[in-house]
């Protein structure tokens, strides 16, 4: 009786563990393959915890997952120009940049312990990010201009109008003058960088497995 007690027990064992291997199989599989890389399920995961995390949202597994094909592009081009990674204090700065956007310290860890992500996850995703939007910078800043006027229609039609929705008196145009100027020159970059990757896309092979892993 023992005999077939510690069989069947065994038998269970073997059992959950091929469960967990077939589990384990479905959470990390490889949803595209680049051309010298390749994407995991769990990439897209990861970066979909920490959407919900920052912006209380989240993108499809599908947009993610076209935005880690850019951010492969980026990072190969930024390799392959010895572009510097980030310091320990540039990623304390994204960090403290971060943590203003939530309300207090206390939403900030709590939507931390919802998301599941820790410390040192939320540090690696921002030092990530933070190499790549150095490097988007450093290449396309250069050729950007902003004119006055364009700096007067933003000041115009955005400023004024959103300080008065407030019930704010808008600040001068002066005073505004390197905000807006530094937020036009932002969009202008990506706006150049949207440009560039779709044109590096066709240059990039990649297979999308994403659907395969839903199946």
């Amino acid at each position: 009786m023992r005999m077939q007690r510690a069989a069947a027990i065994a038998l269970l064992l073997a059992v959950l563990a091929a469960g967990v291997a077939s589990a384990q199989e479905v959470i990390d599989r490889i949803v595209a393959r680049l051309d010298t890389d390749i994407i995991l399920l769990s990439d897209v995961r990861e970066l979909a915890r920490y959407q919900q995390f920052a912006d209380g949202k989240s993108e499809t597994d599908a947009e993610i997952l076209d935005r880690l094909i850019d951010q492969y592009i980026v990072k190969t081009e930024a390799k392959a120009a010895l572009f510097p990674v980030p310091t320990d204090e540039d990623v304390n700065r994204s960090l403290q940049r971060l943590k203003r956007t939530f309300s207090s310290p206390e939403e900030y860890e709590e939507r931390k312990k919802q998301s599941g992500l820790s410390d040192d996850d939320i540090r690696k995703i921002l030092r990530s990010q933070t190499y790549l939007s150095n490097y988007l910078d450093s290449r396309f800043r250069a050729s950007i201009q902003i004119s006055d006027k364009a700096i007067q229609d933003f000041y115009e039609t955005r400023v004024v109008p959103r300080a008065k929705t407030r019930g704010q008196a808008p600040p001068t145009l002066d005073a505004a003058h390197d905000f807006i100027q530094e937020a036009l020159v932002q969009r202008a970059i990506n706006e150049q960088a949207d440009k560039w990757l779709k044109e590096s896309r066709a240059r990039v092979h990649v297979d999308n497995l994403l659907n395969e892993t839903s199946k």
